[in-house]
């Protein structure tokens, strides 16, 4: 799942020197032994990234990013697979799809994007 190419369509942050933002992945899955992570963060390159597990098929990686659009994937067992929590996704360059994480400047922003996905109301509509 190895792409270069890296997202930049999150509204970039009007400051000097752009904070580190919290970002929590989680995985479940029962009956997987190693889950990692890849992606355009860590060079694609699932052994950098290691999830935790709870011993019963929960696993969770907690992170800090810089604001910016993020392609990645869960390497599960040694297979690469997207993100089932994801709210976007990319085709890849192999014929699968990446998860696509946009880490946003502050949670005001953060709230602004996720309502830009919101259906819009009519309130003159007829039902």
């Amino acid at each position: 799942m190895k792409q270069d190419r890296k997202n930049d369509d999150v509204p970039a942050c009007r400051v000097p020197d752009p904070q580190l933002v919290p970002v929590h992945f989680e995985f479940k899955d029962p009956k997987a032994t190693t889950v990692c992570l890849a992606g355009t963060f860590n060079h694609w390159h699932p052994e950098s990234k290691t999830l935790q597990s709870s011993g019963v098929g929960h696993w969770w990686e907690d992170t800090a990013l810089e604001p910016g659009a993020y392609e990645y994937c869960f390497v599960v067992d040694g297979k690469w697979i997207p993100d089932p929590l994801a709210k976007e996704t990319v085709p890849n360059p192999f014929g699968g799809r990446n998860s696509l994480l946009r880490v946003a400047c502050s949670p005001e922003a953060a709230h602004l994007a996720d309502a830009e996905h919101l259906p819009l109301k009519n309130e003159h509509e007829q039902s």
